[in-house]
């Protein structure tokens, strides 16, 4: 990397744990790409709500010759996020694959196109043996495993009647859902 990265904090204190982990993963993506020209990241704890914990907001800005990626500028709530190094890993994972396809781009090979995101209910669980079934914005059901949630703490809470949010795909027995995570 050609430059020194810019770590600011909003809302806590300087961590140099956490520091130490942002430069790791940095140091990942400029592996992966040597031609990045900048670097800022952000992370930030907004005030408690009421009862609930605080969600981490980590916004990755990366900049690449005739490109500038940014990942991590989602307004939804992920519970998963209390914990600032899985928000930390997710923005970072989601700048690593968009550093990905603009490699790829680049190079012209065909960029593998990401699913869309639709929204949904629970319509049945089967938790002892790890799947349900949600019922999709056009009727059809999607099947869904325990692993395709974004982490066993949201499995546990989820129940018959959630609106869920899920990325969709197409398998040999049907239609299947991932990443499913709590509207």
């Amino acid at each position: 990397m050609k430059i020194t990265p810019q770590i600011r904090f909003r809302g806590m204190e300087p961590s140099p744990s956490v520091e130490e982990v942002i430069h790791e993963r940095i140091g990942r993506l400029a592996r992966f790409d040597d031609r990045i020209t900048s670097c800022n990241v952000v992370v930030e704890a907004p005030h408690r709500h009421g009862h609930r914990g605080k969600i981490y907001h980590v916004r990755v800005d990366i900049t690449v010759p005739g490109r500038e990626i940014v990942a991590g500028r989602e307004s939804e709530e992920n519970h998963a996020h209390e914990d600032v190094y899985v928000a930390i890993r997710d923005s970072f994972n989601a700048a690593q694959r968009q550093l990905e396809d603009v490699a790829r781009k680049m190079s012209g090979h065909r960029v593998k196109p990401h699913p869309e995101t639709h929204h949904g209910t629970v319509v049945r669980l089967v938790p002892e043996e790890g799947f349900g079934f949600i019922s999709g914005p056009d009727g059809r059901e999607f099947f869904f495993r325990r692993e395709s949630m974004a982490s066993d703490s949201q499995w546990e809470t989820l129940a018959v009647g959630n609106e869920v949010r899920f990325a969709e795909h197409e398998g040999e027995k049907g239609p299947y859902a991932s990443a499913v995570m709590p509207a």
